[in-house]
């Protein structure tokens, strides 16, 4: 294959710049380890089995984007409203013009920017749009914004005859959002939204190409895009989603899904950086839709959150797809030497590209070296006074509408679409074949009860995690027509632990024969009742070691492979449904699941997707994914909450809802009534705040 696009250039680094430290190193391998990866490799697997010709390739680029931009939170696209643009100041620097300005990518979302240009315009310009990385430029206080740390860009473009929009990011713009709402926020309702300020920073740049459209110096069809860092994943997604985008050169703000997940780049990744990726893809896929327009992938050899080796993968693999299309020529690579920063030898690629592809070969004679910081940031302030209508610092909670509760009206056919949404949209990640697996691992009798544990592999036979299944009854006759499944999460392990750990101390890892403790099995003897207990993955004695910065970074590692925690919680329950109704004497069994707090709303939705589950008995269910504790879903809250997923599961068997909130299900309790045809209930239980 020719070679004759890729500008490969190892070049000694300056000095004097910021450099971004490295993540905190992560805690050894463990089981949770082995899945992720395995989870990866299902991804890497997938995509490289899809092997498409040119015409079916191109046929499919519409879907593509459409899927980004549901991933964005873009699906559908936001209104195209009144951008309200207002120039706010304006002053000469150097030869050239530089204005402050703010429009608004959506009413009171507010992108502020500066637009530089020369002095002297005489007709349209090749334009470049910048996105800013996380720059933090404060002052008493005050924040202008991280385009006043990438002004020397804007400079340098306007001195050689281009125009260039720098817009700021939600984060630390003048008017400051937020992009670390699962990194550092304790925001897991944003997965659950189905939201990512990637999305917000995707449709600032797109209204920033709006805005540009509206310029006479603006040539329309040489616009370009490029940012560094978190401006560099903007630039994909922008570059992916508008094919206004005539050029791109995206600096430090790829790498591969392996190198986020197993690789653990993702501790050095604030939540702008990632798509909310229910169908699963790796990122070359995103780089592969700006094909087979001009394409620069600029990196450093040394960045430890955008690995080299990884920016190399995702290059192979956008070069197969150029390759097919018969545009190599258009894609290239600029390595340069030294860590995550913005340097100068990363400029250099950045500015031959643009000189190239929007100005022509002979355009590159021009180019003369360095861009330099010049302007004081205080002149490059856009708002004196913020704005009170700004949605910016809030705008997480509505840029991705909620689901409405359905009525009772539509009930019927309400059900069978949230049922379909569930298992595409929010479980998707799920097998489609294979068993989980179940084999014993110990059998004891005391106190005339016989225990037995189980080793209970949810996703096949040796896979991890590994869990226990406990199952105990009375010694003797027994009715198993029912069992009552305990599903425990790490207060419960403990609370069961403590109970049982002292009568049956060979079932339980790590624990010393003591005396046996009578008292604690009294309620099974005679009662010709079984249990059982489970503690999913990410509880009790599954629970991920490490600080909590690991706990935290286990659950976003999930997110980024499409799945979430609690959504494979969810699937070790129904795991362990199967396996026990499939153990001896349990095969025609009905199960009664008893769970408190997460793990209700795990009981719940598992019971969906498991007919052997005749009732449900919860205690101190959320009402909502929005509250703290409540189990985060990929993309949940964009087709049901809670309340409805509880009305569903009465559908079809009894569900006992204890809570302090009787008035939050209220509509539940009316949806259930709906269907119930008094075969089955919904019943809310108040119980006293303790």
């Amino acid at each position: 294959m020719r070679r004759d696009g890729i500008l490969l250039s190892l070049l000694l680094s300056g000095a004097g710049f910021m450099v971004l430290a490295a993540p905190e190193k992560p805690s050894p391998p463990d089981s949770f380890d082995q899945q992720l990866e395995a989870e990866v490799l299902k991804i890497e697997r997938h995509a490289a089995e899809e092997t498409p010709d040119k015409e079916t390739w191109l046929a499919g680029q519409k879907e593509s984007r459409r899927q980004l931009a549901e991933m964005l939170g873009l699906d559908p696209m936001p209104a195209r409203g009144d951008l309200h643009a207002t120039k706010t100041g304006e002053f000469e620097h150097e030869g050239i013009v530089v204005e402050n300005l703010h429009y608004q990518s959506s009413p009171g979302l507010y992108v502020t920017a500066n637009f530089y240009r020369p002095k002297e315009v005489t007709g349209p310009l090749p334009t470049v749009l910048y996105f800013c990385g996380h720059s933090d430029k404060t002052k008493d206080k005050i924040s202008y914004g991280n385009k006043a740390g990438y002004e020397h860009h804007g400079v340098w473009y306007a001195k050689h005859g281009f125009t260039c929009l720098i817009i700021d990011t939600v984060q630390l713009g003048e008017i400051r959002g937020a992009h670390h709402g699962t990194h550092r926020m304790d925001r897991w309702d944003w997965i659950s939204r189905g939201y990512t300020p990637a999305g917000v920073e995707a449709w600032a740049g797109i209204r920033g190409i709006d805005y540009l459209l509206t310029r006479p110096e603006v040539d329309g069809k040489k616009i370009g895009v490029t940012g560094r860092s978190g401006g560099g994943a903007y630039s994909w997604w922008v570059a992916a989603l508008d094919e206004r985008v005539a050029c791109a050169a995206p600096t430090a703000g790829i790498t591969t899904l392996r190198d986020h997940v197993v690789h653990k780049c993702v501790y050095g990744h604030c939540d702008c950086m990632f798509m909310v990726n229910g169908y699963q893809w790796d990122y070359d896929r995103v780089a592969s839709l700006f094909a087979p327009r001009p394409l620069l992938i600029v990196n450093t050899d040394k960045d430890p959150i955008f690995p080299v080796d990884g920016v190399f993968d995702v290059f192979r693999r956008t070069r197969e797809v150029y390759g097919m299309l018969g545009a190599e020529d258009n894609l290239g690579l600029h390595v340069a030497e030294g860590p995550h920063a913005d340097l100068q030898p990363l400029n250099t690629g950045e500015f031959h590209w643009m000189l190239r592809h929007l100005k022509g070969e002979s355009a590159m004679a021009t180019y003369d070296g360095a861009a330099v910081k010049s302007i004081p940031m205080e002149k490059l302030r856009v708002f004196e006074k913020l704005p009170e209508d700004q949605r910016n610092t809030t705008i997480d909670e509505s840029f991705v509408p909620l689901a409405a509760a359905p009525s009772p009206e539509n009930w019927e056919k309400a059900e069978g679409d949230l049922m379909k949404a569930l298992r595409e949209k929010v479980f998707a990640s799920w097998p489609d074949t294979g068993a989980p697996h179940i084999e014993p691992a110990g059998r004891i009798a005391a106190n005339g009860v016989v225990a037995e544990k189980y080793t209970l592999r949810p996703m096949g036979k040796d896979t991890e995690p590994a869990l226990e299944l406990y199952l105990l009854q009375p010694d003797g006759a027994v009715d198993r027509k029912q069992v009552v499944l305990h599903v425990l999460d790490s207060a419960g392990w403990t609370a069961f632990e403590g109970r049982y750990g002292p009568v049956f101390p060979t079932l339980f890892p790590g624990r010393e024969k003591q005396a046996a403790k009578p008292t604690a099995v009294e309620e099974l003897v005679g009662s010709g009742v079984s249990l059982a207990f489970v503690c999913p993955r990410g509880e009790g004695p599954h629970k991920k070691a490490g600080t909590d910065k690991d706990q935290i970074q286990l659950r976003r590692s999930f997110y980024l492979t499409g799945a979430t925690l609690e959504s494979w919680q969810v699937w070790d329950i129904r795991a362990a449904v199967n396996r026990l109704r499939s153990l001896s004497g349990f095969k025609d069994s009905s199960v009664l699941i008893d769970a408190s707090g997460a793990q209700a709303v795990n009981a719940v939705h598992a019971s969906l997707f498991e007919p052997g589950v005749t009732q449900l008995d919860l205690r101190d269910v959320p009402s909502s994914h929005l509250e703290k504790g409540a189990p985060a879903y990929l993309n949940v809250l964009k087709y049901l909450d809670i309340p409805t997923a509880a009305a569903m599961a009465s559908g079809k068997r009894d569900v006992m809802l204890h809570t302090t909130d009787p008035a939050a299900w209220k509509g539940a309790a009316a949806l259930a009534g709906s269907t119930a045809g008094g075969k089955h209930r919904l019943e809310i239980l108040p119980i006293s705040e303790k």
